[in-house]
């Protein structure tokens, strides 16, 4: 079976076309193919599958081989890659939250999110689920911290222990902002994470009043986020934008 390489801001992704048959795989198969010493290497693998009244399907997995809620990158990954195996330039499909827009140019691929419509305060940071699950917090800098011992303090203690949480730090002002991620499931840091720059955006509008569009740097580069915001509604017309690039293809061997 041939696989596919892409990375979106650093996130990447392992691809399968799996329109003429989804393959069966394990947990413990995935894992494997995800991991970066014994395998392709990569934060999860994601599955276009047919899906009638859609263009297609998305099936995302982490890189511990659990099916997981939805990831922007991937989202943008997986747009890209419909677009380079010829099946258009815009797209409706369907991801484990829902339906999606993405817009496919030269310069880079636009992902519509779902709407989200309450920012949650926990103490003095916040909570939004962007199609996946975030913890936001606000640091004067984030460039030496130990992200790791204190985005685990996090995720591991109540009321996320059970089910996890992806934690991000933000630092910055106006619309212009920095971010470090720490993502459940591959519990590690990570490039970039569409819904965490999705949440991270949303809460700098909700606390500091910053405007959309948001520019937000990660550290695989730099993603845009757009939004309207309506205070019955909440945030609607959400739209992350960046680049997605095919990195390289081959054959699994088993």
């Amino acid at each position: 079976m041939t696989f596919y390489k892409y990375q979106g801001t650093g996130n990447d992704f392992i691809m399968i076309d799996g329109r003429q048959e989804i393959p069966s795989w394990s947990q413990q198969y995935i894992e494997k193919l995800c991991h970066r010493r014994f395998g392709i290497g990569a934060d999860g693998l994601i599955i276009l599958a047919k899906e009638p009244g859609f263009d297609f399907r998305m099936i995302y997995f982490n890189s511990d081989g659990r099916e997981s809620t939805m990831c922007g990158n991937g989202g943008r990954c997986i747009a890209q890659f419909a677009h380079d195996l010829g099946l258009g330039d815009r797209f409706h499909f369907m991801a484990i939250d829902g339906p999606h827009q993405a817009i496919v140019t030269n310069e880079s691929v636009q992902l519509q999110m779902g709407d989200v419509a309450k920012i949650n305060p926990q103490g003095e940071d916040y909570f939004a689920d962007t199609g996946s699950p975030h913890h936001v917090q606000f640091r004067a800098e984030i460039e030496n911290l130990e992200i790791i011992t204190e985005a685990r303090a996090i995720r591991n203690h109540p009321p996320y222990k059970v089910a996890g949480v992806n934690v991000n730090f933000i630092s910055g002002e106006g619309s212009q902002w920095s971010m470090r991620t720490y993502e459940r499931g591959v519990e590690d840091e990570t490039y970039s994470c569409g819904t965490g720059v999705t949440a991270a955006a949303l809460v700098a509008h909700h606390h500091q009043g910053a405007q959309s569009p948001i520019e937000m740097k990660t550290k695989g580069g730099h993603l845009k986020l757009s939004f309207e915001h309506h205070p019955d509604k909440g945030y609607f017309n959400i739209w992350l934008q960046g680049p997605a690039k095919k990195v390289f293809e081959g054959k699994l061997n088993d």
